[in-house]
């Protein structure tokens, strides 16, 4: 076997064997396959797609490059959830303290941002002291004793994944449903949860810009979920617009915080929306409750504090001071102004992910320094009335703010 015959299959539109993809994966992940007949093999896969057999011979394949997590230390239904990335999207702040605050173990690991996604790392590195890197026996033991952990993944969990996604970044096959689901779904179950709920970001600050696409890719990574023997629901949710008020690490915690102490004023609807949502799927997969059952208690926990505690004794378990959760001040401030008077009809997520990076609040490249207090608070959101010359946003940084970034936000905004 070489890859060569594996190309001439793939041309051919021919499937790919279990035994086929676990020479590529196992040859690519220990440096036998070089990187230009794998990015060959990833682009034929990328044009040609895969069948869902292989999809499911790759991730498995995918797993077991790697360490897999043994969470059976941990009492009751393991439960995680993964979003697609989208601009805002700070909702595992909020949904893991609601699901450990009503008795369900939550063990999260979570990645860092790159481009106009944000990582939950990177936004819970912001607060003061907070401790992401945790040995097994912390992560199992804070689980156990608060229900929820979020860490970083080790550095041995799925190896094949972090370089074969290295590759894609660089040779245009991303946006590959194939690739993505098993990029997923191999880091969800080697990490060891027993139930996973997907949240597929669908718009244009998304990977699947149509409605079509993300229900191809949530039906592909649910039935691999079940294949390997977990339990997976997928909820589709837009992304055409951001989630939320705020664009940006420090100030996404703090919106998160404010939603769970009951600060409505301080977030929007659309992500209180959300959460609920979320909450409530992970709530009904682990506890086997209906949706209005769920619901409920998810609005219950919320109400009456016991959420907004969770999340503070997550935080002081992990190292965190929780007096540190406030927007600090940057070196430079800039008001967005609209350019005309109307309705807020929608605002373009792409362009204000592109805004946060450019003030730092993101990655260009996986080296790059963050500032965790820039950002974008967005005023006006969908919706809103607004007047000509009106403040619709504030740009924050600790470097000079260019036109550029201001006209992108401007831009993003459509008014009619």
């Amino acid at each position: 076997m070489n890859m060569v015959q594996l190309f001439e299959k793939k041309k051919q539109g021919l499937e790919l064997s279990q035994a086929e993809i676990q020479y590529f994966v196992e040859g690519y992940t220990t440096g036998s396959i070089p990187d230009y007949q794998a990015s060959s093999l990833l682009m034929a896969i990328r044009l040609l797609g895969m069948s869902d057999d292989e999809t499911f011979y790759l991730t498995k394949a995918m797993i077991e490059s790697g360490d897999v997590i043994d969470l059976t230390s941990i009492e009751g239904f393991k439960i995680d959830k993964h979003s697609t990335g989208g601009v805002g999207d700070k909702v595992t702040l909020v949904v893991t303290p609601i699901i450990a605050s009503l008795g369900i173990p939550v063990a999260k690991f979570s990645g860092k941002g790159l481009g106009i996604t944000g990582g939950t790392i990177d936004k819970l590195e912001s607060i003061k002291g907070l401790k992401t890197e945790l040995s097994s026996q912390e992560f199992i033991d804070n689980v156990n004793r608060h229900k929820i952990a979020v860490a970083g993944q080790t550095g041995n969990l799925v190896p094949a994944d972090k370089k074969l996604y290295a590759l894609r970044d660089v040779t245009g096959t991303v946006d590959s449903i194939p690739l993505i689901a098993a990029s997923i779904m191999s880091k969800k179950i080697a990490s060891g949860a027993d139930g996973i709920v997907l949240d597929v970001k669908c718009g244009s600050g998304a990977f699947m810009k149509t409605q079509e696409e993300a229900q191809l890719l949530a039906d592909t990574m649910t039935a691999i979920g079940e294949k390997l023997g977990r339990k997976v629901v997928a909820h589709i949710s837009d992304m055409d617009n951001p989630l939320g008020k705020m664009i940006g690490n420090k100030l996404e915690v703090v919106e998160a915080y404010a939603l769970l102490k009951g600060q409505l004023e301080e977030t929007h609807e659309d992500l209180v929306d959300e959460c609920v949502v979320i909450a409530s799927l992970m709530y009904q997969v682990a506890a086997g409750v209906k949706e209005a059952e769920a619901t409920a208690a998810v609005k219950r926990v919320l109400a009456d504090g016991s959420a907004a505690a969770k999340f503070e004794e997550f935080i002081v378990a992990q190292g965190g001071v929780v007096s540190d959760i406030v927007q600090n001040d940057t070196a430079y401030k800039v008001a967005v102004t609209a350019i005309t008077e109307g309705t807020v009809e929608t605002i373009n997520a792409l362009l204000v992910g592109e805004a946060s990076v450019g003030l730092g609040a993101g990655r260009l490249t996986k080296e790059s320094e963050l500032d965790y207090d820039a950002g974008i608070q967005l005023i006006a959101k969908k919706g809103d009335h607004v007047n000509n010359g009106e403040t619709i946003a504030y740009l924050y940084s600790n470097n000079p703010i260019d036109e550029e970034t201001i006209n992108k936000v401007q831009k993003a905004y459509t008014i009619v």
